[in-house]
C-alpha cells in the first residue's frame, strides 16, 4: 500500500483487508456533494467524502473490534457491521454513503482500508471476517 496524497493526480493506492485486490481511492472537493471516488478496476465507486470522519468517529464510539461485513449494494448486510452502518438510516447522513445507485455498496470493504493508511483505524489482515477498530 501507498498512501499517495489522495488527489487525482496522486490517489491513495490501498488493498482489500485480506490483501487480495488493489484499489486507489482519491477526493473530488469540487463533487457536489464532495466525493471519495474508489477505482477497482474498470468499476469506479462514489463515496461521500465525509464517510471518512463519520466512520471514524462511529469506530471511535464503538470502543472495540467492528466487524467489516462487505456486502454488495442488493444484498443484505450483517447488523452491528462497518457495511450495515454505511447504509443505516441511523448514521449522520441518514442512509447510503454511495452515491451511485447500483454501485453503493461494499462501503465495508473499500473505506476501512483508507482509514487505515491515514492512520485513524487498524484493521485485521485475515482471508476471511476482517474487523477494524478506530485508533
Amino acid at each position: 500500500m501507498t498512501i499517495g496524497s489522495g488527489t487525482a493526480d496522486d490517489p491513495w493506492v490501498l488493498t482489500t483487508a485480506p490483501g487480495t485486490s488493489g484499489y486507489t481511492m482519491h477526493r473530488d472537493v469540487a463533487a457536489d456533494p464532495p466525493t471519495l471516488v474508489c477505482q477497482v478496476g474498470a468499476t469506479t465507486l462514489r463515496y461521500r467524502l465525509r464517510a471518512i470522519e463519520d466512520l471514524h468517529a462511529w469506530l471511535v464510539e464503538q470502543g472495540d473490534w467492528v466487524p467489516l461485513g462487505a456486502a454488495d449494494e442488493k444484498k443484505p448486510a450483517a447488523p452491528g457491521t462497518v457495511e450495515a452502518w454505511g447504509r443505516s438510516r441511523d448514521n449522520p447522513v441518514g442512509g447510503w454513503y454511495g452515491l451511485r445507485a447500483g454501485y453503493r455498496g461494499r462501503f465495508g470493504m473499500y473505506l476501512p482500508p483508507l482509514l487505515e493508511a491515514l492512520g485513524r483505524a487498524e484493521l485485521t489482515h485475515d482471508a476471511r471476517n476482517n474487523r477494524v477498530r478506530a485508533l
